[in-house]
């Protein structure tokens, strides 16, 4: 039986979700436990408004707060201030050159109020599947051949869901997200989802959406995956390109 106030999952990963509308909301969007990370699942899950999120010394947990924080891609705002500060930034951007240390830095990487880390190796292993099999991207920001930032998440149809991003330089995570947005604005998606509500990505331009609209979203953008070359779409693109 389930430890947790929420349905057990099916041990076929083909098995439907529980309906996103019966999450708690305290922990806010908490809607099912178990299962596993196979693509079919993960797949199934983001196509649903659902994503797994827990630590290390728990079971698979899958989430579905409400609302959700997006932001339509051309809406993504970076500050005048940070646009002068990168006009002649050097660092170039590619996509889907590094996607193994890009979510491995992200999970490295220290967060204010957080102890450990959610990208688990289990997690690490299973979106680097995804990766492979051509959901999956990172877009990695370069000084050189050395990696500054990063972001990675799964795109499905014409929505992006963004999982995690990190800066090992000032803005290198604020470039990255730039330069996913503006591509997946060319390619006309939906949204880039942020998941859950902060104030970091609120300066950025997202902003909350009832779950039920979000869902609604999914259901209408999540198919016909676009035939687009990701490392080919980035190719040459500057930091002071994506500030321009």
């Amino acid at each position: 039986m389930s430890p947790l106030p929420v349905p057990l999952l099916d041990p076929d990963p083909a098995a439907p979700f529980p309906d996103p509308c019966r999450a708690l909301r305290e922990p806010d969007g908490l809607l099912a436990v178990g299962g596993d990370l196979s693509p079919v699942r993960l797949l199934n899950a983001y196509r649903r408004g659902i994503f797994p999120w827990f630590g290390a010394d728990q079971p698979i947990l899958w989430w579905s707060p409400d609302p959700r924080m997006v932001v339509r891609p051309a809406a993504l705002h970076l500050s005048r201030r940070f646009r002068r500060q990168q006009r002649d930034c050097r660092w170039t951007v590619r996509a889907d050159s590094a996607f193994e240390a890009v979510i491995k830095h992200c999970a490295r990487l220290p967060r204010r109020g957080q102890s450990g880390t959610w990208i688990t190796v289990a997690m690490q292993r299973a979106y680097c599947a995804l990766h492979r099999l051509g959901h999956a991207h990172s877009v990695e920001i370069h000084d050189g051949e050395s990696l500054v930032g990063g972001i990675y998440g799964i795109a499905i149809g014409r929505m992006f869901f963004g999982e995690s991003m990190f800066s090992l330089r000032p803005g290198g995570s604020k470039i990255a997200i730039a330069a996913l947005a503006r591509q997946l604005a060319r390619w006309d998606f939906e949204l880039l989802d942020g998941q859950v509500e902060s104030a970091h990505l609120a300066t950025l331009g997202f902003s909350t959406i009832p779950r039920s609209r979000f869902i609604e979203l999914c259901d209408s953008a999540c198919v016909n995956d676009a035939a687009v070359d990701w490392r080919a779409a980035f190719d040459g693109v500057t930091a002071a390109d994506v500030v321009a």
